[in-house]
């Protein structure tokens, strides 16, 4: 065999072992699991009387999961939730489509896969403020808190095992990414607020660390920080560099892409100031 086919095969191999690896489940522990594909996360429950499985991320991890499923706990899957509207979330859902599965969003959040024409299963049961779903003893609480991130974002409170899922608008150990895009700022800051109400331990994100109540607030924090001294600069009349030559959140450094992400952070908050908010064009400023 040609040393350049034997080249190609080995990086192949090493690929597909890389991709096979990336997949891993976690058992958080009374029957939930938490769901990684690199740098994506869901979680999903497991009962006597069938499973409940959030975001299915894409098509491999789907796939991959609902095989795991079938094989390891060997329950059928009742429900699939979807976080909210984004695509690499809630592609994939067709791996799990059977006549005993229902798929789960928020009313906003089937609108526009609807619209869209987004390559997923279309919801079946949809809901507006709250929706409880349950299986066996064990109950998942999703509530839609307004706008934070996407269309129809909401929290999902897996309430025996007190654990909170939330994908993208809160996150544990890592910056916010880079320019906040989609991104309701105020929006945020209301849904962290109204979920720390909650009674949860253990709080998944859709990306990054598994963390506590403790963490949750840390990240609020943060984005308070952020938002608050943004705002602050734009009403002194300064400039984008000036504000991020200025804003001082060093207790936030132990945040993954800290130093790389947090200019890139002030400027998205600085655009939806300028554009949402209107400040760009207000004739006191």
């Amino acid at each position: 065999m040609p040393k350049s086919l034997i080249k190609l095969l080995t990086a192949a191999l090493l690929i597909i072992g890389f991709s096979a690896q990336a997949l891993e489940i976690e058992d958080l522990g009374d029957g939930l699991y938490r769901f990684i594909d690199d740098r994506h996360r869901s979680v999903f429950l497991i009962t006597p009387q069938g499973a409940i499985v959030t975001d299915p991320l894409n098509k491999k991890a789907a796939t991959w999961l609902n095989e795991q499923i079938k094989t390891r706990f060997n329950v059928p899957v009742k429900y699939v939730i979807y976080s909210h509207n984004h695509s690499d979330h809630i592609y994939g859902a067709e791996a799990f489509k059977s006549p005993h599965t229902t798929f789960v969003a928020h009313t906003l959040s089937a609108q526009d896969i609807k619209n869209t024409q987004m390559k997923t299963v279309t919801p079946d049961l949809t809901f507006d403020d709250e929706l409880v779903l349950t299986l066996g003893d064990s109950s998942v609480k999703l509530n839609y808190h307004g706008p934070n991130d996407g269309r129809g974002s909401v929290s999902m409170l897996f309430e025996k095992q007190k654990t909170l899922f939330v994908v993208d608008w809160i996150l544990i150990g890592r910056m916010p990414w880079q320019k906040l895009w989609s991104y309701d700022i105020q929006g945020m800051i209301n849904s962290t607020k109204a979920v720390l109400n909650y009674d949860f331990d253990t709080f998944v994100g859709g990306h990054a660390d598994i963390g506590n109540k403790a963490d949750v607030k840390h990240y609020l924090s943060y984005i308070e920080q952020l938002y608050s001294q943004v705002t602050a600069g734009a009403l002194a009349g300064k400039t984008l560099d000036e504000i991020k030559q200025n804003i001082q959140l060093d207790e936030f450094k132990d945040f993954r892409q800290y130093e790389a992400w947090l200019p890139l952070n002030i400027e998205g908050v600085y655009e939806r100031l300028m554009e949402e908010s209107g400040m760009g064009w207000r004739s006191d400023l």
